[in-house]
């Protein structure tokens, strides 16, 4: 009889060396690891030590070798180009293996690191595993990234190889690649040896620099290489996130526990099997890209899709409804905010009634809190379950979950759902005592984390320490606010910064923002506190209306006041909120709370550079001095 979920739960933390050995020999190893956990120098944990294995190969050769070389790995759907390809393991691994010898001749060997500037095309995917093939550590730029940022992160990342492209298209415009490259180039102190440059068709850039070389000229003659043997705490990647300082941190990503883990998740939380095919709708650029585009469906031996467009505009609301049904899609991985835009577009979900979704079974949503209107009206759509859960850039892989291929739990709208195994998840207060049931505090995982985490920073040991696990000894800390409820469900109420002070009062905006998604005509909404020289802070609400909407601002504006006062009290102090056209996001989805905060407080701020669309800025300001905010 197979075990239930609390029972695999507790079995993870109780010996989780055990729990992960048994379940590392499920990947190929040159050398099978005979020391499983190393905790001699916490906070830095060792995991399969002495464990011998390659990225590349237990993302294809491994399944070549299982006989499965003419099963599809790569699917490529790009309605922005109107162009579909597919890939089996056999065809991807060949290509693979020619680009990894095309590095090797200019000069990239085990331990160098190769930036990838990339649109999402299969040649960005090959890159990735080509430099895993060899031992190279890519760092992974989302494409059209600002050019200090990018010249930031060659700095850090010493990067001897950057591969870009002429462009990427997003609707209606393209983003010409190649002076955003010269322009990095010039600021950064650090000069990469060779830049190899991908010619999208109809986009063809001129090469005017002996170090510059063409994606074709680099294959000229490439042979198939064979994939180099590395030790399991070898890293296979850095992916950089933003820093407060403005330096750039650089997680990285050990090889051994990358695979392990990130394998076992396909089964696991999203009830993927070899023969399904699995799609998430991210960028590569992210760290859900890297671990569900490419690796985790890849190790598995399933078929993944690599998107290129947008849940509308690409061309209209109906996009995901036409890959899914087209592709026989088991499951979906995206962001709220591609529903919650479908929803804004098409409210009453005419386009998914063209579509044939039989084959579909789940959805899965993170990256940001998935407000309960949203995830109700995506599973009263689709008829399956829909699941919010909460990770990270630093963790690689769900904290929380519902685990869906161990056992099916109830849904709490507004929770992601249980700690998943191998997380000991702890909600701490300010005197680093442990909450209670249901009350709000710093939300923390206990260490060791689990395989496939983050086992330090690049070139960063102290920083690691400082950020992450200084505040609460033997804890890492996550950054993200919020409590645990009686059944053991992990509520995500926002990030520790986006706790308001009113009047001593601590109030999560998350609450807020839960109550004003509910209104039947705000399609997303932003809440967050302002100064008030009486009470501290006052929350405001940005809400962005749906399509269509007959109601007037005020209406809709009073009634949300009144929802607030109703379900969440007067305690909130919740008397403004203000109607806008659109919300400013990063590229991922994410709002920028932070910084409409600061401009409503008259603070300098930083212009992301990760913003969508930096007019958006301009609009809000103009907002915020309309209703008397912003004076």
């Amino acid at each position: 009889m197979s075990l239930k979920f609390e029972e695999i739960y507790k079995n993870s933390l109780k010996n989780p060396q055990k729990f992960w050995e048994e379940i590392s020999k499920d990947i190929f190893w040159y050398k099978k690891p005979s020391k499983i956990l190393n905790k001699s120098n916490p906070p830095f944990y060792k995991w399969f030590e002495d464990g011998i294995t390659n990225t590349c190969y237990n993302a294809l050769d491994v399944h070549i070798q299982n006989g499965l070389g003419d099963k599809t790995a790569l699917i490529y759907d790009s309605p922005i180009t109107n162009t579909k390809s597919k890939f089996t393991f056999l065809n991807l691994r060949q290509k693979v293996a020619r680009f990894a010898w095309a590095l090797k001749n200019q000069g990239v060997n085990k331990g160098d690191r190769v930036i990838i500037y990339m649109p999402m095309i299969p040649e960005a995917v090959m890159a990735m595993l080509a430099c895993g093939r060899i031992g190279a550590i890519h760092s992974v730029v989302f494409g059209g990234f600002a050019a200090n940022e990018l010249a930031s992160r060659i700095d850090d990342s010493k990067a001897k190889i950057l591969v870009t492209a002429s462009c990427g298209f997003e609707p209606g415009r393209t983003i010409e690649y190649k002076p955003l490259v010269d322009k990095a180039l010039e600021i950064a102190k650090h000069k990469p040896e060779k830049i190899i440059l991908y010619q999208r068709e109809g986009h063809e850039v001129n090469l005017n620099n002996i170090t510059e070389i063409s994606w074709e000229d680099a294959l000229k003659d490439a042979q198939e290489i064979n994939c180099v043997e590395m030790n399991a705490n070898d890293f296979a990647y850095i992916l950089y996130t933003s820093g407060t300082t403005g330096i750039p941190k650089g997680i990285v990503r050990d090889i051994g526990g990358h695979i392990v883990a990130l394998k076992w998740t396909m089964k696991n939380i999203y009830n993927i099997n070899q023969d399904d095919v699995w799609w998430s709708a991210s960028d590569i650029g992210w760290i859900v890209g890297h671990s569900y585009i490419v690796y985790a469906p890849l190790f598995k031996g399933c078929t993944t899709v690599l998107f290129e467009g947008k849940p509308v505009g690409t061309p209209d609301a109906g996009v995901f409804w036409r890959i899914i049904s087209e592709h026989k899609i088991k499951s979906l991985f995206t962001a709220p905010t591609a529903f919650r835009a479908i929803k804004k577009e098409d409210p009453e979900g005419k386009f998914f009634s063209k579509y044939d979704l039989s084959c579909f079974k789940s959805l899965f949503l993170a990256g940001e809190r998935a407000d309960p209107d949203t995830l109700k009206w995506a599973e009263s759509l689709l008829k399956v379950p829909v699941i919010d859960h909460w990770w990270q850039t630093e963790t690689s892989w769900a904290i929380s979950s519902n685990c869906t291929g161990i056992e099916m739990k109830k849904t709490k709208y507004g929770s992601a759902c249980m700690p998943v195994p191998g997380y000991d998840v702890k909600v701490l207060k300010a005197d680093k005592s442990e909450a209670k049931e249901n009350e709000m505090g710093d939300i923390v995982v206990k260490l060791p984390l689990p395989p496939g985490t983050f086992p330090t920073l690049w070139n960063a040991d102290e920083r690691y320490k400082k950020t992450y696990m200084s505040n609460y000894e033997g804890y890492y800390q996550t950054y993200d606010a919020g409590h645990i409820d009686e059944d053991g469900y992990v509520w995500i109420m926002s990030r520790t910064d986006d706790i308001i002070n009113v009047a001593g009062h601590r109030l999560s905006t998350g609450a807020i923002e839960e109550v004003l998604s509910e209104h039947k005509s705000v399609a997303e909404c932003a809440v967050l506190g302002i100064a008030d020289k009486l009470k501290g802070q006052l929350p405001i609400g940005l809400l962005a209306l749906k399509s269509g909407v007959k109601q007037t601002n005020e209406e809709i504006i009073k009634e949300c006041i009144q929802m607030v006062r109703n379900k969440v009290g007067p305690v909130a102090a919740f008397k403004i909120a203000i109607i806008v056209k659109r919300l400013p996001k990063t590229r991922s989805g994410k709002i920028l709370r932070g910084t409409i905060r600061k401009i409503a407080d008259k603070e300098e701020y930083k212009m992301p550079a990760t913003i969508d669309d930096p007019a958006i800025l301009d609009e809000i300001k103009q907002d915020l001095i309309n209703n008397n905010i912003l004076k």
